[in-house]
């Protein structure tokens, strides 16, 4: 064992003396890199928390528990991605790093009990590893089969809006590249606009290798599952933050999208708006006429 994984391992001992003192924390598990075996964690590898509380408020709404664990060099708050509460990020002495997901006991009773919800169930497919089981939940856990949920492909519909939606913004991106506002401009070309593209990409391996491909959440190891013809394609889509460049890197952004989307549609037995692109792309090049040209 390395010296980084030995000072992670000596924090989560910590952490453990503490957390079985607090009767408000009912289990607290490792998720992540630190749990799994497929792609294991590595030197550069955070470590993430589930904490399973009966009062999830007070681990992310104070920090003053954290000196129990390690010196706490920065920590802030972040919102969940569902919008239902926090995770409390930490760097401790040493440069490590702890996503601690603080969340209610009742609602990982519910889903023992219903059902986990898809995301919950992926993630746990990985890997999880129990530090603290006041319920037995682990035992629980194993109970339930540990077969990944089936991949359901995007219906027609789902397909069509993000087609639309990308189409539409690509059209966004450039009058606001030729208003001048760069700022806004870029962030749509190489945020918003990435992120249609990366759930294309998704979509688009699946359909065409197999929907058993693991394509992992929000482009993990996406060079390693994505189309090889994308990966290649991918240096040239971020712009530097330079008007030529932007225009540049949007074209190129539509470019890759246009076929792997057909392609996807294609697969998938399903309409593609042509005409709509059409008109996207026509406007988008009839507003590059008096700009300034990659």
């Amino acid at each position: 064992m390395n010296t980084v994984a030995m000072a992670y391992e000596d924090l989560i001992a910590r952490f453990v003396r503490w957390a079985q003192t607090e009767d408000n924390i009912r289990a607290a598990l490792v998720i992540g890199s630190r749990a799994r075996t497929d792609h294991p964690a590595d030197e550069w590898s955070d470590l993430d928390v589930i904490i399973l509380a009966n009062d999830p408020e007070p681990y992310w709404a104070a920090a003053d528990w954290l000196p129990h664990i390690g010196v706490p060099w920065l920590t802030f708050i972040e919102p969940l991605h569902d919008g239902r509460g926090f995770e409390r990020r930490v760097l401790f002495e040493g440069g490590l790093d702890v996503d601690f997901v603080p969340s209610p006991v009742e609602v990982f009773r519910r889903m023992l009990d219903t059902g986990l919800l898809p995301d919950v169930a992926d993630l746990l497919h990985r890997g999880v590893r129990f530090l603290v089981d006041k319920e037995g939940f682990a035992a629980r856990l194993a109970g339930i089969s540990a077969a990944r949920l089936s991949y359901q492909p995007p219906t027609e519909a789902e397909f069509l809006n993000l087609v639309h939606d990308f189409w539409y913004h690509t059209v966004w991106t450039a009058k606001k590249l030729r208003r001048g506002e760069l700022w806004t401009a870029k962030l749509c070309c190489d945020g918003y606009l990435k992120q249609l593209l990366r759930r294309m990409l998704e979509w688009h391996t699946r359909a065409r290798r197999g929907e058993s491909t693991d394509t992992w959440m929000n482009g993990r190891f996406l060079e390693e599952w994505a189309d090889a013809r994308a990966v290649a394609a991918l240096p040239a889509i971020f712009a530097h933050y330079d008007a030529p460049d932007v225009w540049r890197a949007l074209l190129a952004t539509m470019d890759l999208f246009h076929w792997l989307a057909l392609e996807t549609a294609e697969a998938l037995a399903y309409m593609y708006p042509s005409i709509g692109e059409m008109h996207a792309t026509q406007t988008v090049r009839s507003v590059t006429e008096h700009a300034v040209q990659p």
